[in-house]
């Protein structure tokens, strides 16, 4: 049983902390919601900055998990690596890349301003099926384990408001105007057609 009847999708670069971490908030609030990446490839911390953990999309978080256990299980656990990717595994068995699903969403929200632009570009270069309204939203959000939490939080907030307008294409304006009050973050919105 779902809030709402809108199909929400929650993206950031590699589908690894702030998409997941948000996922994982709007399933526990009975949304119906998926996650994705838009990055050539899944990036996370490594030994050093310049040295991060790289690998394919499709990818199990479970595959993962082993090899950074295997690499260093101290700096992993140190740094909540080992712990996201524990609560990735048990919400859905990979990181996915927003643009090869063929899944219709009402609401994709973004985590940053730079993959707003990714989803922009893919969805207005493809064409539509159904000429049917995406509302395209973007929340920028770090990418720590603080700052996804914190994210989460206030993405829930955002669906929560946005399930309760009436007619949510008339209102969208008012209810995100509404959210930059009430959360003090400014917001990008654009509408693009699925």
């Amino acid at each position: 049983m779902y809030i709402s009847d809108l199909r929400i999708a929650v993206i950031c670069s590699s589908n690894m902390n702030r998409s997941m971490e948000a996922h994982a908030f709007l399933a526990k609030k009975g949304f119906d919601v998926k996650s994705y990446g838009t990055g050539d490839k899944v990036k996370i911390p490594g030994s050093s900055f310049d040295k991060p953990n790289v690998y394919e999309f499709g990818t199990s978080y479970e595959e993962i998990y082993l090899d950074l256990l295997k690499k260093d299980k101290s700096l992993y656990t140190q740094n909540g690596l080992l712990h996201t990717l524990d609560r990735n595994r048990r919400i859905k068995t990979h990181p996915e890349k927003f643009q090869e699903t063929p899944e219709k969403f009402e609401i994709l929200i973004t985590c940053e301003e730079r993959v707003y632009d990714q989803v922009l570009e893919y969805m207005e270069n493809k064409t539509p099926t159904e000429n049917s309204i995406v509302h395209v939203v973007n929340i920028d959000i770090q990418d720590n384990l603080e700052e996804a939490t914190i994210g989460a939080f206030l993405i829930t907030d955002l669906c929560l408001m946005i399930a309760r307008a009436e007619d949510l294409d008339n209102e969208i304006e008012e209810v995100l105007h509404n959210f930059e009050e009430k959360s003090n973050r400014s917001i990008l919105h654009s509408i693009v057609f699925n």
